[in-house]
């Protein structure tokens, strides 16, 4: 009998995730070597202080802060540091020896992504970063892979569970935004410095690369239109619900043409109104959901966990025995085909629907010259709903008019807001939000 080849994985950093994908390795070695045809042995483990305290309880030979000789003998590196440097310099080395990488790096990826994947076409290595999106939930193969023979037309996704249970927490007890955050670092959903989920950043990375993946085109993280929740207030949220809609921050890449016929991918992260129909509306809590939407395989949905140190190392393994297979049976590694080089839209190309909160005169004649200037500007009015708000010490009265438009293009819109706001009859335009799904 054939004497099992041994495979030696070399992981960086030891976080949640980190902590988890070792101990797998190491409880779960049988079963990964009858999956993958060799043994993964688990050479070390490099981190910053080999004695801080971790939740598991790993031996303490496998510790090390020698991170470069770690990969220079490595078979497979797992990269789980974050940040750039000096994951990136790490990664490039391991894929100029030879080695295969599994990274869960969304900021290095969207940042400097073609780098990374060039080296590993020059080497026949493969660079896999299915856990860089939407935690455990399988995506990224789905599209690379299952979807490689049709044509993917739109990309929506709830990517980062901290916002979406933020919003959520909005939608369903009516708190302000800043209890609502508050309560997600409560309960470990949001960091000390929430800025780069609640400002859209984290979303705005992952937005990059599923639209890489899925337009065969290489997206960097400024291709991206990046808009937070911070501005989202508590009667947003409890407009949008009267009107049978939720907010949720969508990371969204599209197909378009633009004013002038060409065709480009609009790729955008922002809070985004849904019918409490629509599949993802449904998302709860910290949850995440992509939704697909495909020229033949039509309306697809992936929903699972989007973060979390066991279900984040599920999406490693599933990463690290697909590239373990790959050294056992040859041939070169699979990373991302890149034949269709659509450029990158602006903002202003992308057509949806909107909805416009304005606070009014209440005086006639007010509804008719909004609505006539909205339709000089090409923008459709499909639902107008008015508030009378009454001032009991000063006895005047104001209006709230909510605005639901037909779709129209960001342009368009944007102009719409600009002459809207020069009317002698507006106060205030209290809310601007891109609506999907209608």
């Amino acid at each position: 009998m054939t004497e099992m080849r041994t495979l030696k994985v070399a992981l960086l950093g030891c976080g949640n995730v980190g902590a988890q994908v070792a101990r797998i390795l190491i409880e779960d070695a049988d079963a990964l070597a009858a999956r993958t045809g060799a043994r993964l042995e688990l050479g070390g483990i490099a981190v910053r202080n080999v004695n801080a305290p971790r939740d598991v309880d790993l031996p303490q030979e496998l510790f090390t802060t020698d991170a470069e000789t770690l990969v220079k003998d490595a078979d497979l590196v797992i990269e789980l540091m974050g940040g750039i440097e000096p994951a990136r310099t790490l990664i490039l080395s391991a894929l100029r020896n030879g080695a295969c990488v599994v990274t869960g790096n969304k900021a290095l990826l969207a940042q400097d992504g073609p780098t990374l994947y060039e080296e590993a076409d020059k080497a026949h290595v493969q660079l896999s970063y299915e856990a860089a999106v939407a935690g455990a939930i399988p995506i990224l193969r789905p599209i690379r892979d299952s979807l490689s023979g049709d044509r993917i037309t739109r990309v929506l996704g709830i990517v980062n569970g901290t916002t979406n249970f933020i919003l959520d927490q909005m939608d369903s007890t009516g708190a302000q935004f800043a209890d609502a955050l508050a309560e997600a670092q409560r309960l470990g959903y949001a960091e000390a410095d929430p800025t780069a989920d609640v400002e859209g950043h984290d979303a705005a990375a992952k937005a990059a690369i599923l639209a890489s993946l899925s337009f065969h085109t290489r997206f960097a993280l400024e291709n991206v239109h990046c808009e937070g929740i911070t501005k989202v207030s508590a009667a947003d949220i409890a407009a949008a619900k009267d009107a049978g809609f939720v907010i949720k921050l969508l990371a969204i890449a599209e197909k378009l043409t633009d004013a002038e016929g060409k065709e480009g991918v609009s790729v955008r992260v922002h809070p985004t109104l849904l019918p409490r129909e629509h599949p993802l509306a449904a998302v709860r809590g910290a949850f995440n959901a992509v939704f697909v939407e495909a020229e033949n395989a039509g309306e697809l949905m992936f929903y699972g966990q989007g973060a979390g140190g066991t279900p984040t190392a599920s999406a490693v393994l599933g990463d690290l025995v697909s590239a373990a297979r790959r050294l056992v049976l040859g041939g070169p590694g699979r990373t991302e085909t890149t034949t269709g080089h659509v450029p990158a839209l602006p903002i202003d190309a992308a057509v949806t629907s909107y909805y416009i909160g304005l606070d009014v005169a209440d005086q006639p004649g007010v509804l008719a010259r909004i609505a006539q200037l909205f339709a000089e500007h090409g923008v459709s009015i499909e639902i107008m709903r008015q508030t009378i708000h009454r001032d009991a010490e000063s006895k005047t009265e104001s209006a709230e008019l909510r605005i639901v438009t037909h779709r129209a293009s960001e342009a368009a819109l944007a102009a719409t807001v600009e002459a809207v706001k020069g009317l002698d009859v507006i106060n205030s335009v209290t809310s601007v939000l891109r609506v999907e799904g209608v």
